[in-house]
């Protein structure tokens, strides 16, 4: 079982909930209950899966033997740092340093070769360098070692929306003074082949740095802006009878309200959906909740939509996708938020709310 249970109470409370509280209030009074918390992010990193090399990204030596998906957040993680700065570990102590990080497919490529072991020669051939893997919990734990993150290190597995959720709860774990600087993200690995949503698999690594925007600002660092995250719960049910739309629309509203953004404020919108009822529900409230006419920024990298009608892009099967889009919304100008909304067939939903502060974010890649 991961650490994100004992952080999630606000969502496991709400999913305890009547029907008829979720969403409207219940959401509401969630969100609310976590203390806002001054941190920006000073740095990002991605990595993608199509020509990756552990070698060229983190050595030679040492990683040969870890998991994929570990090695990918790795070196996401590295390329983080190195944009935050030199001294982005040393401005805090070890103990006030925490990570999360969110995967749905993690280890389940590795989970089939060990079962594949068991069945044809025995668990006595199970390698003893990757058999601590079968718990997702322990990816991760390579990146609180080498970087001495001793104030908490979170696994998040919730369909699509773990690595929003890591956001989230990492912040909410600093708002309640476990750490003060995090390091979050999401890490995915390819299914293999015949796994349900192969054909659609995710395989790559973000990592945010984030930090108090004192403690940026006294040692000069960049503060590439905001980031907010509400997750919450939709019954599929719910999602697929003739109030869905509406439900889900009171959900967004209470969300993006808590996160600090107003009706009348200019937004722009990309959703990762699938096409459940739970993703066309978040979907056709989305567009009900849409200006009119689109409007279109110039100034905004690749012509993106600054306020109006919100992109939809198909959801893969795993949860890397929304979070490569929050870094990407980082690119933006000064001022044009950007909320990143995603869904799972399940009932999870995420709204993450990207404030950019204009200062050159652009991802460091590998």
């Amino acid at each position: 079982m991961s650490d994100a249970g004992a952080a999630a109470g606000p969502r496991t409370a709400t999913k305890a909930a009547p029907d008829r509280r979720v969403g409207g209030e219940a959401n509401e009074e969630a969100a609310r209950s976590e203390p806002a918390v001054g941190l920006v992010v000073t740095g990002i990193g991605t990595v993608g899966a199509d020509g990756f090399d552990f070698r060229t990204a983190l050595g030679r030596h040492g990683y040969k033997y870890l998991p994929a998906a570990s090695q990918y957040f790795l070196a996401a993680a590295k390329g983080a740092l190195a944009q935050a700065g030199p001294d982005a570990l040393e401005a805090v102590g070890p103990e006030e340093r925490g990570a999360a990080v969110g995967t749905n497919s993690a280890a389940v490529a590795l989970h089939h070769a060990m079962d594949r072991t068991v069945t044809a020669t025995g668990a006595g051939d199970l390698s003893p360098v990757t058999a601590p893997y079968f718990s997702i919990n322990l990816f991760g734990s390579r990146l609180a070692t080498e970087h001495d993150l001793k104030g908490f290190n979170l696994t998040f597995t919730s369909p699509r929306i773990a690595g929003l959720e890591a956001l989230q709860n990492g912040q909410r774990a600093i708002a309640t003074g476990r750490a003060r600087w995090l390091l979050a993200g999401a890490t995915e690995e390819a299914l293999p082949e015949g796994e349900p949503g192969a054909d659609t698999s995710e395989a790559g690594a973000v990592a945010l740095v984030l930090e108090p925007e004192t403690a940026a600002r006294s040692r000069g660092a960049a503060a590439l802006g905001r980031v907010g995250v509400r997750s919450f719960f939709l019954p599929p049910r719910v999602a697929a009878s003739a109030e869905g739309t509406e439900r889900a629309a009171a959900l967004l509203r209470d969300a993006l309200d808590a996160l600090g953004h107003r009706p009348d404020q200019p937004l722009a919108v990309t959703a990762v959906l699938d096409g459940s009822p739970v993703g066309e529900a978040v979907a056709a409230a989305l567009e009900e909740q849409a200006p009119a006419e689109q409007v279109l920024d110039a100034q905004v990298p690749g012509g993106r939509t600054a306020a109006g009608k919100p992109e939809r892009v198909p959801a893969g099967a795993g949860a890397l996708e929304p979070v490569a889009r929050v870094a990407a919304a980082f690119g933006a100008p000064a001022g044009h938020a950007h909320a990143v909304v995603t869904a799972a067939a399940e009932g999870n939903i995420a709204v993450c709310l990207v404030t950019p502060s204009g200062a050159g974010a652009e991802a460091s890649s590998r």
